[in-house]
């Protein structure tokens, strides 16, 4: 079992956010289109497929080099709330990492915090206003206990906060927006999914998925 996170695990995962990004592309249009101005998916989608085209270009030597770049490229080209807000993710994260080569749970559990509180400190929202942090949070809570049980468990640190985002993401179901455009609906935000919530679930998972190929990849090779 993977206990440490490369840069090869980085790409990986950003690879499979494009991927994700865009099999979901129009779901994420639609959650949008519902409460806001429908482009999430579209710009999510636009967004990624740069993020792959700067990785092909200038390969990272590390994760931290990884999330930055993935960073400057969401606030060039992606628009709406969720380029500044993904983008000041990333850099937080690449920030709280900085050039180690490689990631156990306890510094993966402090990148997602330093993610999490820069989208807090860019968009001033909290959990129950109706918006990606309310997938986030929990995330973040459950990626820190995951780490404080077993440091060395990366793959745990992230499944729990994959699991953790996508029930806060169903969660937002029912409330109300306070925050972005969705809160000019008031009442009638409710009964709609948060697409920014939705799409932190996504690219949370892919995480996952990403650790997972390493593993198989490893079980596969020769002795």
């Amino acid at each position: 079992m993977t206990e440490t996170l490369d840069t090869g695990w980085a790409i990986r995962w950003l690879q499979g956010c494009a991927e994700v990004i865009a099999a979901h592309r129009e779901e994420l249009m639609n959650l949008d289109r519902a409460i806001g101005d429908a482009d999430h998916g579209e710009n999510m989608d636009r967004g990624f497929q740069a993020v792959i085209q700067k990785l092909s270009e200038t390969p990272p030597e590390s994760p931290g080099a990884a999330f930055k770049l993935t960073a400057m490229t969401l606030m060039s080209k992606v628009g709406g709330a969720a380029g500044p807000l993904y983008g000041t993710a990333f850099l937080r994260a690449a920030t709280a990492v900085g050039e180690v080569p490689e990631l156990d749970g306890t510094l993966l559990s402090t990148a997602l915090t330093a993610a999490r509180d820069g989208i807090v400190a860019r968009g001033k929202a909290e959990v129950g206003d109706k918006t990606m942090i309310d997938a986030w949070t929990p995330a973040v809570e459950a990626a820190q206990k995951a780490a404080a049980q077993d440091p060395s468990g990366v793959v745990a640190v992230l499944e729990a906060a994959a699991l953790a985002a996508e029930a806060g993401a169903v969660a937002t179901d029912p409330l109300v927006a306070r925050k972005g455009r969705a809160s000019y609906l008031g009442e009638r935000s409710a009964g709609h999914r948060d697409p920014g919530a939705a799409s932190t679930a996504l690219l949370l998972r892919a995480a996952v998925d990403a650790a997972g190929s390493a593993d198989s990849a490893d079980a596969g090779a020769p002795a």
